[in-house]
């Protein structure tokens, strides 16, 4: 779908119909049977804009490629094919995953795009998606370690995990001290200096990471039962633009998109 779209309608008849969408708040149809509204529609502040936060660092998820190239990204390309059904451009605000919920909240961005996985103590204070991610949690330690093969061995190790996230609870709750990070690079990057025991996190990550940097001294240790359900989150006033999100990703479901970005990504459907 073209996102400057050619109406085939005369002048006065798109007056009047854009007249009745501003007045009405509806949402026109695009002929393809796709709702197209204008940003207003959705509550976004800037009209026709999705204003999306996302870390920027998060391989292979949200990142530059070399560093400093374009975005790109799972993450980022299934907001894009989102964006684009709903005739929606996008703005990103590049933050630190702890920054990412704050700016949410005061309204700095529409959606975070960025993993974000559900749990009760977010579905309290956000709205979600349906999730575009379903990753099961892996246990990764320096390749030499004998002593972790679950969570139990984790009492009294540290485990280097980003704050508030959903597998950083889990260390937590298994008893590792945590320290800290700002995401996956910085938590590989002291799992192969020696200097943390383990990390939690999402085998997705971990299966990017080996695959771009072959000789890393690092492993799994164990794959939990628990798997990370990752979705789009929004602030508490953004119901309409939730099942605008919801509505395009079932579309992107069923033409086999979802399918063919985790193909490209990681050489499956991790949608399911």
């Amino acid at each position: 779908m073209s996102l400057n779209r050619t109406l085939t309608v005369t002048l006065a008849a798109s007056a009047l119909a854009l007249a009745a969408c501003s007045s009405s708040g509806e949402a026109s149809d695009d002929g393809d049977g796709q709702a197209a509204a204008s940003g207003s529609a959705y509550g976004l502040a800037n009209e026709g804009v999705l204003v999306v936060g996302t870390e920027g660092t998060y391989r292979p998820f949200s990142f530059h490629e070399g560093g400093a190239g374009e975005l790109t990204g799972y993450d980022i390309d299934v907001v894009e094919a989102v964006a684009e059904k709903l005739d929606l451009e996008i703005e990103y605000q590049e933050t630190q995953w702890d920054a990412l919920f704050a700016g949410l909240e005061a309204g700095r961005f529409d959606v975070i795009a960025n993993q974000v996985s559900i749990n009760p103590e977010r579905e309290a204070s956000y709205l979600f998606s349906e999730p575009y991610t379903v990753s099961p949690g892996v246990i990764v330690i320096p390749e030499d370690t004998t002593d972790i093969s679950g969570l139990t061995d984790l009492d009294g190790k540290t485990t280097a995990q980003s704050l508030n996230s959903n597998w950083g609870k889990i260390a937590e709750g298994a008893g590792a001290n945590v320290e800290g990070v700002e995401g996956w690079a910085q938590a590989v990057a002291l799992l192969e200096q020696g200097r943390v025991d383990a990390t939690v996190n999402d085998s997705l990550t971990f299966l990017d990471y080996t695959k771009e940097h072959p000789d890393s001294p690092i492993a799994i240790a164990a794959e939990l039962d628990e798997a990370s359900l990752n979705a789009f989150a929004f602030g508490q006033d953004k119901e309409e633009l939730v099942g605008a999100f919801d509505e395009a990703l079932a579309g992107l479901a069923e033409d086999g998109t979802l399918a063919e970005l985790g193909e490209k990504y990681f050489g499956a459907d991790v949608s399911q």
